[in-house]
């Protein structure tokens, strides 16, 4: 569970802290709130779009493999987020970023669940959320005074880099060890037939 926290950790913080400056991006582009509107909606309509494909693709290939999927193309698209000069790019990106944010909950959602199996999962959820909102926190306080001292451009750079640590954090996470730590908390081997990734 500790590699996972540290990886979502690092995901979170980079969406925390891209968002409040991408607003500040896609404005300067757009020309009114309408086209803010319609971005902003083409965002969660593309990830409801795709949250049952994405259930689906849990269940097939693991929750393991999705977050993964979702760290690199995060870390992809925002080292070409800077370069955004018209609106219709803000709606590309919009709906690639609504299809990735799918997975991401998909992924999460169903890992921590097969983790929090047993009597104490309230206690390892609520564990799980205390630590990457900490970690948030945290970083966007940072970002928000580094950005007196850099471009806009760098705070996107600065989150494609958390997203791609994300995604190799999530290589530290050894299936031995995810099945292990499971059987200890149900007490039984249900592991052993539950298809984790």
């Amino acid at each position: 569970m500790r590699w996972f926290i540290v990886s979502q950790s690092l995901s979170l913080m980079a969406s925390s802290v891209a968002f409040p400056f991408y607003l500040l991006f896609i404005k300067n582009i757009g020309s009114n709130f309408s086209s803010f509107g319609i971005a902003y909606g083409l965002f969660t309509l593309s990830s409801a779009l795709v949250h049952r494909l994405a259930g689906r693709a849990v269940d097939a290939f693991g929750s393991k493999l999705l977050l993964g999927f979702h760290a690199v193309g995060m870390s992809l698209i925002f080292l070409f987020i800077p370069n955004i000069i018209s609106l219709h790019e803000v709606y590309f990106f919009q709906f690639l970023l609504g299809l990735l944010g799918s997975l991401q909950k998909n992924g999460e959602k169903s890992y921590i669940a097969k983790m929090s199996e047993g009597s104490n999962q309230g206690r390892i959820i609520g564990n799980y959320h205390f630590w990457t909102s900490i970690y948030s926190a945290l970083a966007v306080m940072g970002c928000g005074m580094l950005i007196d001292y850099f471009t806009i451009h760098v705070i996107f750079y600065i989150c494609s880099l958390f997203y791609f640590c994300s995604g190799l954090t999530l290589l530290c996470m050894k299936e031995s060890n995810i099945k292990k730590s499971l059987k200890r908390r149900t007490g039984s081997s249900i592991w052993m037939k539950s298809g984790l990734d």
